[in-house]
């Protein structure tokens, strides 16, 4: 009896610190989008880019069609949100967050934009992929 319960709290305690020191991958991502979310707010563009893939092969897709690579895309920001006045408020909100496989994830989602040079809004679908053991955005589609 004691064996067995001895067992018993064992595997809950690796149970428990096992979910405790490893969060799942829609956690991960959730808190990657606030990252991002509180560092536009700030008009920090350099650390909202930190949840993309920095890399030649991130692709981006707006109004202006695909950019390819980590440095056009940033650039691209900074240029056209080049400062609060057009930066202003970001707000998401997640629609869907689902696995597409065990190393892909899809985001669909709403994002808007209160600001003095006027509010914009539009969705946006990402797809986060683990690399190097972290989650990163390799494709952002924003319309």
């Amino acid at each position: 009896m004691k064996k067995q319960l001895f067992c018993i709290l064992l595997l809950t305690a690796f149970g428990i610190s096992n979910c405790l020191g490893q969060a799942g991958p829609e956690k991960q991502i959730r808190k990657i989008l606030k990252e991002q979310t509180e560092a536009w707010n700030r008009g920090d563009i350099d650390a909202f880019m930190k949840g993309y893939w920095n890399n030649d092969s991130l692709l981006f897709v707006g109004k202006n069609g695909p950019t390819y690579g980590f440095v056009n895309t940033l650039n691209n920001y900074k240029k056209n949100y080049p400062n609060k006045d057009y930066l202003g408020q970001l707000n998401f909100t997640l629609l869907e967050v689902k696995p597409l496989s065990k190393q892909l994830w899809m985001v669909l989602g709403k994002w808007e934009l209160t600001r003095t040079a006027g509010n914009v809004s539009g969705h946006y679908t990402l797809l986060f992929k683990k690399i190097n053991g972290a989650w990163v955005i390799i494709m952002d589609h924003s319309s």
